[in-house]
């Protein structure tokens, strides 16, 4: 069966009242048959289900399903994205240890990386997303024992070369770390390039509709299993509500990813080029000082796209205040368009210097395309664009 079909079909086993909807497990517990039934589960002698917190079957839907399009044998499904990706790295690094990372990564992830992970001994170096395999090999130390990236990154869309990132992780025996959340499974699968990690802010593009938080990381048995030990006894578990929510949204995911990123080409090239811009970033534009890398580990372009607008923030606020379609927020990955100013937003705490090297300028907007009519979304932009002024 192909991806599409599966992600219908994928269902948690039909119970005694032969639902045909999947169930939602609401329940903190489960129960066991007897004592000796209970010793054997705290045990692992056998599986099944002892507590919500450790695993849940409406979960579980959700993760067999991620785990089918990301090509994984586990994973573990938690409250949000960045408890998800704190997981990855609290489960493999420790006092002493070394992170490499593109430089390249969403506010947040920065956040963890050099304000809460050096508090416990852990240091890192950034490389830049599109340096060279000579210069991330370099970057590596005795004590590396992580690389960890994004591609696209956000909000920059630039490309880190997967290929490049595990030849050097299997050479070095080092922990392949990747976030796949603008990308989502459909459009790239990094264990094609030996990622060993997987992570996603379920948030976006899963649930598609900006109702609930969520996030998965899925992987190796080697590297999940002290993920899911870290995850199990820590306590960022998923809700089996917000699971149902994103398990049934998973059903239509290919068919809004398609529509999805026609839109988003279709407004970068709408915007390449148009008075007032004075530069457009998406991975499938033929501009994008990246274009080929992009062809090549991505199916499509994806559905963000950055622009800078000429006038600085002030122009900015008339630009955003004279837009009528899109939603101004900081979240991504709805079927509504929406838009923000990430200096000020999402890596508005990432410093000034590292935000410089991004090319996180005052004017730059990223754009999550949504599912409205294109030419509504041209038009709105352009008379945005042009009302704003200089």
């Amino acid at each position: 069966m192909k991806d599409s079909t599966k992600l219908i079909r994928i269902q948690t086993e039909r119970t005694q009242h032969k639902e045909h909807a999947t169930p939602m497990f609401l329940t903190s517990s489960f129960t066991f048959e007897d004592a000796a039934e209970g010793q054997a589960l705290f045990n692992n002698e056998i599986a099944g289900n002892i507590y919500s917190r450790y695993s849940n079957p409406t979960v579980q839907e959700f993760i067999d399903k991620v785990c089918m399009l990301e090509r994984c044998e586990m994973g573990f499904a938690t409250s949000s994205g960045m408890s998800a990706v704190f997981a990855g790295f609290a489960a493999h690094l420790k006092a002493g240890d070394h992170l490499l990372a593109s430089s390249a990564l969403f506010g947040s992830a920065h956040q963890i990386i050099a304000q809460i992970l050096t508090k416990w001994g852990i240091t890192y170096t950034y490389v830049d997303a599109c340096a060279k395999e000579s210069v991330w090999e370099k970057a590596i130390l005795p004590n590396t024992k992580m690389i960890y990236l994004e591609t696209p990154s956000n909000p920059g869309l630039e490309i880190v070369d997967l290929a490049m990132a595990g030849r050097l992780a299997k050479k070095y025996n080092l922990v392949y770390f990747v976030d796949n959340c603008f990308a989502t499974p459909l459009i790239q699968k990094p264990v094609e390039f030996g990622a060993d990690l997987i992570v996603h802010s379920a948030t976006k593009f899963m649930d598609g509709q900006g109702r609930i938080l969520g996030g998965i990381i899925c992987g190796t048995p080697e590297r999940m299993e002290p993920v899911i030990f870290f995850c199990r006894h820590t306590g960022p578990a998923m809700s089996a509500f917000n699971a149902w929510l994103l398990t049934k949204s998973m059903e239509t995911l290919p068919l809004r990813m398609e529509k999805h990123c026609s839109n988003a080409a279709k407004l970068a090239e709408a915007l390449d080029g148009f008075p007032g811009i004075l530069k457009v970033n998406y991975p499938f534009l033929k501009s994008h000082p990246q274009y080929e890398l992009a062809k090549k580990q991505m199916t499509s372009g994806g559905a963000l796209v950055t622009f800078e607008l000429a006038g600085g923030f002030d122009r900015i606020v008339r630009f955003t205040k004279l837009l009528t379609i899109p939603s101004k927020t900081s979240n991504l990955g709805d079927s509504r368009t929406t838009i923000t100013n990430p200096n000020t937003t999402t890596h508005s705490k990432v410093d000034q210097e590292l935000k410089n090297k991004l090319g996180i300028t005052p004017g730059l907007m990223r754009v999550s395309v949504g599912l409205e009519d294109i030419e509504d979304l041209i038009e709105d932009f352009k008379q945005a664009i042009l009302g704003s002024g200089n």
